[in-house]
């Protein structure tokens, strides 16, 4: 039976019901992790079989957490719930886990040493979301990946048994890097949905600015103005990348191939968005899933054969 939605589950058991079991429980993250969509594969081959219910239970958390702030249609309402979630992490850390979710992250969080302050970084951002609606500079924007994004990045290295200070920085630059890659691709879905991430002050260095992407909006499809602005934002993702990319080669086994992985397919992203000319208000560009079979070929040719990390390679696949 598929696992119930966030904002489905709340409509079906409300926000108190008997406590689950831990195996029910379990089995519900791992459904959850299994039927919804990503760009970037989660619990897949590359996870050790020992660690996929430890990454399915911390996606679980966060896919409740992003789902409560973008959902509900109501902004009220999701930061009602937010506290809510706020309320079951502080629960689970007193030992009154009640939903799935927190009983079965309550059993990786203690396995690894995970911090609260991770999870509670994650719900600060999707708080923020529910009244910033768009952002001065990009500096500002940077501030919010440090909450929406950097601490997936640190769970999983935690996970994985790293708590080298260097090594999260390496992996902040790749998770923000993911996130502004996320943030150009969807930038037509995001105005939909009453939000701009494209940075006011990277606009105006371009010609643009908020009227101006208005009116792109309305015509379907960005201006050289805007084509400019985006080109700017996807090279500053793509530097952040190639800055974080040697982390992969400073962890060992399947972990190392994982996040080689995902920075090559963001990589892959901004490529798309290039070959777009830039303009991803009129389509939005996807890496299929051949291209995600290719890019794996190609990180795993690289690891037989020993060859070094070729950051100018990542270069070559963006420009």
């Amino acid at each position: 039976m598929p696992a119930l939605e966030p904002v489905e589950f709340l409509r079906a058991h409300g926000r108190k019901f008997p406590a689950w079991s831990l195996e029910e429980s379990l089995r519900y993250t791992r459904s959850l992790t299994r039927e919804h969509y990503e760009n970037f594969s989660v619990a897949s081959l590359l996870v050790p079989k020992r660690l996929r219910q430890d990454y399915c239970n911390v996606y679980a958390y966060c896919r409740w957490a992003d789902d409560l702030g973008d959902e509900t249609g109501d902004p009220s309402l999701s930061l009602d719930l937010l506290r809510w979630w706020r309320e079951q992490l502080a629960a689970m850390e007193s030992g009154e886990a009640y939903h799935p979710v927190f009983v079965g992250l309550k059993e990786t969080a203690a396995r690894h040493d995970l911090p609260r302050q991770d999870f509670e970084d994650l719900v600060r951002a999707f708080e923020q979301d529910q009244s910033k609606r768009n952002y001065a500079d990009y500096g500002d924007l940077l501030e919010y990946c440090r909450y929406s994004a950097n601490p997936v990045g640190r769970l999983v290295l935690r996970i994985n048994g790293y708590r080298d200070p260097e090594l999260f920085k390496l992996s902040d630059s790749i998770c923000t890097a993911l996130q502004l890659a996320n943030h150009w691709q969807d930038v037509a879905r995001d105005w939909r949905i009453g939000r701009v991430y494209v940075p006011e002050d990277v606009m105006r260095a371009h010609g643009s600015g908020r009227e101006a992407l208005a009116a792109d909006m309305a015509r379907g499809a960005a201006s050289p103005e805007f084509r400019e602005t985006v080109r700017d934002l996807t090279e500053r993702a793509h530097d952040l990348f190639v800055a974080g990319l040697p982390l992969a080669d400073r962890l060992s086994g399947r972990l190392s191939v994982e996040i080689e992985m995902f920075a090559r397919a963001g990589i892959a992203v901004l490529s798309k968005i290039r070959s777009s000319g830039f303009d991803t208000i009129s389509r939005r560009p996807v890496v299929t899933g051949a291209d995600h079979a290719a890019l794996l070929a190609r990180v795993l040719a690289r690891r037989l054969t020993r060859a070094p990390l070729a950051i100018s390679e990542a270069h070559n696949a963006h420009g």
